[in-house]
């Protein structure tokens, strides 16, 4: 995962294991706070890695470009992640562009959302929800 810095724009590389810890740039040594935004999955390999890597929980958003409720729930996402930085790390898995993630995890309705704990699916929940639905999802 890449981070750039608020402070000096320098890109800086983030382990799955920290991505709701407060780092620090490797240049100008500015903090750089826990994602506060969804996280778009690039690939399948990214995706393993954060659930399986994370120290907190993982909310993810199964989705695809398509689906209406899928566009009118992604305010309610970005709310929940803003919600939950440094408490919990929130992605995007476009069911589109990742098919076989959505196949592994069943997912047969979107939107559809997992919370995963050390890699594994802990909670679920289909359909459009708000963030704070979203909130007690992810922390319990």
């Amino acid at each position: 995962m890449i981070r750039s810095c608020a402070a000096c724009g320098v890109k800086n590389r983030i382990p799955a294991a920290r991505l709701a810890d407060t780092g620090t740039c490797g240049k100008c040594k500015a903090a750089l706070p826990p994602s506060a935004a969804p996280i778009e999955v690039a690939d399948a390999a990214e995706f393993d890695a954060i659930v399986r890597d994370a120290k907190v929980p993982v909310l993810v958003d199964f989705w695809a470009s398509w689906c209406g409720p899928c566009r009118s729930v992604a305010p309610e996402v970005e709310k929940a992640a803003k919600q939950l930085a440094g408490k919990a790390v929130v992605l995007k898995v476009s069911t589109e562009q990742l098919p076989q993630l959505a196949q592994r995890y069943q997912v047969n309705a979107i939107p559809n959302f997992k919370v995963f704990a050390a890699g594994k699916v802990t909670r679920e929940q289909a359909g459009a929800v708000r963030a704070d639905v979203l909130e007690r999802l992810t922390l319990g």
